[in-house]
């Protein structure tokens, strides 16, 4: 194989055609226009002047009693080059933020927030559950940052604003919006490891209030089994994403966003070819992946400080999984609607809306874990101005579950600002209604699991505290968190099948799973060069499900760390370096080891431009560590779960490189 293999003449011929009337529409435009320039400067606004959409108060983000990151589209431009397919790189290098590794055969992942469990974090698209109410871990994997004008994300429970599925926190990925002008890219990508991309966005205004995006792409992966032992490694796939989104705003300060997403994806992992498991017997993986969504986010100024919020949105995904020689098809469905009013006097400001989430899922294999629930909810939300550099927020929610029970979730927050300095303090609290569709299942399946019965709601509190400050070209802040999860749900043993099969159940476990550290921040800016240093602290720890005691929390390093320096010139390019560190952390049904190994990841990027044209280079993990040079990924038995692989506490690709150009029209 050739270190960076071709495209695919045919899938890239489909690609070209699908974007090439875009793009062809836009040079048009450019022409009658003018010549053009390169609109991205347009992206590099200051961090502070941001309007954040997550807390729906409109304040700007260095105002915000809520603690809200901000990851902006220069730093969504250099992950881009980095992994065009997907935002889990995006996500993975922010401080408390951990993109997990769920089911190494297929590749899913979750994001982990402060060291709580993935499957507590909404992901949200401008505010829209367009990826379902509780996402998948291959959802994740399926999402390009092509299209996305920057990431914020809230840290803790969210529940107060988003309901249920927020309970560890929130990550909202904002569009970005067309500029006066006409703008269109494609960028080609091919790695190492096999791995293509290509992905195309274009953008316009459509007469004086209307303007459109699309964005497209096409990704394939190459099956890899990168130390021979029949198990795939890195596996394959094959993607077709789609996204056009329509946008309106008057003079007068109403304004629409209509978005239409479709995504197909073919996914194989397990043994390669024919090679045999422990037990003699071949175990492919599959999963076939076809979604569609649409959703409207619509803002209407009623009177000079009144507005009212429309959001709505559908999603519907079909699944065909395959685990050995079982196949389990399913259809996953979320529905949702909100109306919010917003007001204010004097130095308040408030909200007070209503929402109502339906999620269904139907599964052909297994019906006994089919489910039905709709979420009514009403939901308030108050910010005062004590002083004006002291501001205090609260929120509060009321969801009744039509089978976990009504449940409030409130949160308070205080902004505190001196001078140069920024303190904030914030509490809350939230709950998250059990599916079956906890990690262990996700990469295994539902043949093993019994019917959930007895099962209440999770409940949390979580608080946090920071403090930062900034005086010319640095910046520094550090926070302190903790969590508390009463009645988290775990996998635990059941009486075998009648065949002898072995069996799991879901069980809430009694007691208190405890979660507490601190981040560390450091930045330096200097004309075009930035260096970022970070540094988390987490300790967690839970009960056991089946002795009294406690253990620490498994896949939760006590230490990471990031060091990051970039250089960056617009017109010219850009060089960076980083290095990640990784501690020990705890594994659970390990059989080879009870701890993973510290680990460091350094990797290098390179863009040059010579006018709309760019050509990059990455290297990622350039030490080359992979966890099969530590012990295999196969178990020498199944796992009662069913599961084949021990979990992945380390990359498992190894050192790739990856490269390609990318051109704007």
């Amino acid at each position: 194989m050739t270190p960076f293999p071709s495209l695919r003449p045919r899938a890239l011929a489909m690609a070209v055609a699908l974007l090439l009337p875009v793009f062809a529409q836009t040079a048009m435009a450019h022409r009658a226009h003018g010549d053009g320039h390169d609109h991205h400067d347009h992206d590099a606004v200051e961090l502070d002047a941001v309007i954040v959409q997550s807390t729906r108060s409109g304040r700007r983000v260095s105002d915000e009693p809520i603690r809200v990151e901000v990851i902006d589209r220069e730093e969504i431009e250099e992950k881009l080059l980095m992994s065009p397919g997907n935002i889990s790189m995006l996500l993975a290098e922010t401080a408390g933020v951990r993109v997990q590794s769920t089911a190494p055969a297929l590749g899913a992942s979750n994001i982990r927030i402060q060291g709580l469990r993935g499957r507590y974090t909404q992901l949200l698209a401008d505010g829209l559950p367009l990826y379902g109410g509780q996402s998948s871990s291959i959802g994740l994997l399926q999402i390009p940052p092509t299209d996305l004008g920057r990431v914020e994300i809230i840290k803790g429970s969210a529940s107060a604003l988003y309901g249920p599925s927020a309970l560890g926190g929130v990550i909202n990925l904002i569009t970005r919006r067309p500029h006066d002008e006409h703008e269109a890219e494609v960028l080609l990508n091919a790695t190492s490891r096999g791995g293509q991309d290509v992905t195309g966005y274009a953008a316009a205004p459509l007469g004086e209030a209307w303007g459109y995006s699309v964005v497209g792409g096409y990704h394939t992966q190459d099956r890899q089994d990168l130390d021979d032992d029949g198990w795939v490694d890195m596996p394959g796939y094959e993607r077709w994403t789609l996204r056009p989104r329509l946008f309106w705003e008057t003079p007068e300060g109403a304004r629409a966003l209509l978005t239409f997403g479709a995504t197909k994806e073919d996914r194989t992992g397990g043994t390669h070819g024919q090679r045999p498991m422990p037990d003699g017997q071949p175990f492919p993986l599959t999963q076939d992946t076809t979604r569609y969504d649409a959703g409207a986010v619509v803002e209407i100024p009623l009177r000079e400080t009144d507005r009212l919020h429309l959001r709505a949105s559908a999603m519907s995904a079909d699944h065909a999984h395959r685990f050995g020689p079982l196949r389990e098809d399913d259809r996953h469905r979320t529905g949702f609607l909100e109306a919010a009013y917003a007001s204010g006097f004097g130095d308040t400001t408030w909200l007070a809306g209503a929402a109502v989430q339906a999620d269904r899922f139907a599964s052909r294999a297994f019906p006994a874990f089919d489910y039905s629930h709709t979420v009514p909810g009403v939901f308030a939300q108050a910010e005062h101005a004590l002083r004006e550099d002291l501001v205090l927020a609260a929120s509060a929610r009321w969801d009744d579950h039509d089978t976990y029970g009504s449940h409030l979730s409130p949160r308070l927050s205080l902004l505190y600002r001196p001078g140069r300095w920024t303190l904030r303090t914030s509490l809350g609290r939230g709950f998250f209604a059990p599916t079956p569709f906890v990690e262990e299942i996700e990469a295994a399946g539902l043949s093993r699991l019994v019917p959930l019965d007895g099962l209440k709601a999770e409940t949390a509190n979580t608080a946090s505290f920071d403090i930062g400050y900034a005086h010319g070209r640095w910046e520094t802040s550090v926070s302190l968190f903790a969590s508390e999860v009463d009645r988290a749900i775990r996998l635990a043993p059941a009486p075998a099948a009648a065949d002898g099969t072995d069996r799991v159940r879901l069980i809430n476990v009694q007691g208190i799973t405890r979660t507490h550290g601190a981040e560390a921040l450091l930045r330096y800016r200097w004309r075009d060069f930035v260096a970022t240093g970070s540094y988390v602290f987490t300790e967690a720890s839970e009960p056991l499900a089946d002795a009294p005691g406690r253990r620490s929390v498994p896949l939760t390093p006590r230490h990471t760390a990031g060091v990051v320096a970039m250089w960056e010139q617009h017109g010219r390019g850009r060089v960076g370096i980083e290095a990640y560190y990784t501690g020990t952390q705890p594994l659970d049904g390990n059989p080879y080891r009870r701890t993973g190994r510290p680990y460091v990841e350094l990797g290098a990027l390179g863009e040059i431009t010579l006018g709309r044209v760019s050509l990059f280079l990455n290297l990622e993990n350039l030490l080359n560590i992979r966890q099969t040079r530590y012990h295999p990924m196969v178990l020498p038995g199944r796992a009662p779960d069913g599961r084949w692989t021990v979990d992945a506490w380390a990359p498992t690709d190894g050192f790739v490189a990856n490269g390609g150009v990318r051109v704007r029209f």
